[in-house]
């Protein structure tokens, strides 16, 4: 033996968490695919099946069919419906609640930018006015609201909180 010690291959710095998180989300996201893609084979609409992750989130798409505003609905409520089977049935097949994302369209995505750019006006009147240093907007969900609180955030002069009671709870702009 010469003493030449065998030096063990450097690993990159990579968190082994932050690696399975993603691998937990690309799997939740081509189980929705799949349960979503044997949907539109029975309803017989077309579309394309886009996958994603962003942040926590497994981000499931579908576009490029001429049907698929009838999986939207008024409002988005067929397609909160549908995001919830399909949350349901990732969480059949892996045991645990899914947080996926389902967009049809594009509607969530155009939805986000409305309200965040409707986040940004309020803040910047209720920030310039004089009518009370406050504007409650309409009801929203969950998602709607954080997307605006984030957006008045951005605002320096004004904060925003909720108030009432699902399914009228609504975001107010205050003055500071």
């Amino acid at each position: 033996m010469t003493g030449d010690a065998v030096q063990a291959p450097v690993e990159p710095d990579v968190d082994v968490e932050e690696v399975d998180e993603e691998d937990r989300l690309v799997e939740e996201g081509e189980i929705a695919g799949d349960y979503l893609e044997q949907l539109l084979d029975v309803l017989d609409f077309d579309g394309d099946i886009d996958l994603d992750v962003d942040g926590d989130r497994a981000i499931v798409s579908i576009d490029g069919g001429k049907d698929l505003s009838k999986l939207v609905g008024r409002d988005g409520e067929v397609l909160d419906a549908l995001q919830e089977l399909t949350r349901l049935a990732v969480q059949q097949a892996t045991g645990d609640r899914s947080r996926l994302m389902l967009d049809v369209g594009r509607w969530r995505a155009d939805r986000r930018d409305r309200l965040a750019r409707l986040g940004t006006e309020v803040a910047e009147r209720v920030r310039d006015g004089d009518a009370g240093g406050r504007e409650s907007l309409d009801p929203m969900t969950p998602f709607e609201r954080k997307i605006v609180h984030d957006a008045v955030a951005a605002v320096d002069g004004v904060y925003s909180e909720s108030e009432g009671a699902e399914p009228k709870r609504r975001v107010v702009v205050i003055k500071e």
